[in-house]
C-alpha cells in the first residue's frame, strides 16, 4: 500500500522544463570566459547547485577549456566564487518560476483523497525554496513537507537522505510504502539509492529541456521520440517507471496496490 509520494520540484511539480537555474549556469560560465551548452548545463540537473557547478567543472571539455584560459585548473575558491554569483542571479528571478506544471495541483488532489502524504525533495537551498513555495502555494500547490540539503548535513542527491528525512517528517516507516517521482537523473539516482519505487516524469522534464510552448509545437511523431528519448535516459538510470503527465500516476499507483 503506497502511503506516501516524494515528489522533486522543478522540472516536476513547477517550474515546466526546468528554465530557473539553466540560464544562470549558463551566464556564471559566461562570465569565466566560458561558453557552456544548454546540454552540459542540464547534465546534473537536480543535484544541489554548488555541486552541480562542481560536477560541469570537471567535464572533461570545460575543464580543459578552464585550464586553456586561466592557466590553471579550477580550485574550489573558484566554485565558491561562482556560486555566490549564481544565488544572487538566481534569487533575482526565482519568483518569476514557480507556477504549477498542468495536472500536478490535481494530482496531488486526488492523492490525499486517496490517504497519501505528499513530500518533496529538491536541488534547491533552503532559502530559495522560501520563494518557491510561497509562489507554488498561491497557485494551489503545497506539500506536506519540503526537504532541502540543508536539512541533511548538506548530503543532496544522488544521496538519498533527503528521501529519508521525509519519511521520517511524515511518518512513513518503510521503503515500500514510499514512491519518489522526478524529472532528472538525479532524481531517479536519488530514489534507486533509497530502496524505494522511482518514477520519471516526461513531459516538462529538465531532461527533456523544452518550455510548455516549444513542446506543444512539436508535431505528434516529434513528440513522441523526444518521449521516447527521454524514458529511455530514465530507465538506464533504474527507474521503476515513467509517466508522460502527473494525471497518469494515480492510475500506476493503482496498479501497485
Amino acid at each position: 500500500m503506497i502511503k506516501g509520494v516524494i515528489f522533486d520540484w522543478a522540472g516536476t511539480t513547477v517550474d515546466f522544463g526546468c528554465f530557473a537555474p539553466v540560464e544562470v549556469f549558463l551566464t556564471i560560465f559566461e562570465e569565466e570566459g566560458i561558453e557552456v551548452t544548454y546540454e552540459e548545463a542540464r547534465k546534473p540537473m537536480g543535484m544541489l547547485k554548488i555541486d552541480h557547478i562542481r560536477t560541469m567543472l570537471q567535464m572533461p571539455r570545460i575543464a580543459s577549456e578552464w585550464q586553456v584560459i586561466k592557466g590553471a585548473p579550477s580550485t574550489e575558491q573558484d566554485v565558491q566564487r561562482m556560486y555566490a554569483s549564481f544565488e544572487t542571479q538566481l534569487m533575482a528571478t526565482l519568483a518569476q518560476f514557480t507556477t504549477p506544471i498542468p495536472h500536478v495541483v490535481e494530482c496531488v488532489e486526488a492523492l490525499r483523497q486517496q490517504g497519501i502524504k505528499i513530500g518533496s525533495t529538491t536541488g534547491y537551498t533552503t532559502k530559495m525554496m522560501a520563494v518557491v513555495k510561497e509562489g507554488a502555494a498561491r497557485l494551489g500547490y503545497t506539500p506536506d513537507t519540503i526537504v532541502t540539503a540543508d536539512d541533511v548535513s548538506g548530503y543532496g542527491r544522488p544521496y538519498p537522505y533527503m528521501i529519508f528525512e521525509n519519511m521520517k517528517r511524515l511518518q512513513l516507516s518503510h521503503v515500500d510504502e514510499v514512491i519518489k517521482v522526478g524529472d532528472t537523473v538525479s532524481d531517479i539516482k536519488e530514489g534507486v539509492q533509497a530502496g524505494i519505487y522511482t518514477v520519471g516524469v516526461l513531459v516538462g522534464s529538465s531532461e527533456m529541456g523544452l518550455s510548455e510552448a516549444a513542446y506543444a509545437r512539436l508535431s505528434v511523431e516529434d513528440r513522441q521520440k523526444i518521449i521516447a528519448a527521454t524514458k529511455a535516459k530514465f530507465e538506464a538510470a533504474g527507474a521503476n517507471a515513467t509517466i508522460e503527465t502527473m494525471a497518469q500516476l494515480l492510475p500506476l499507483i493503482e496498479t501497485l496496490y
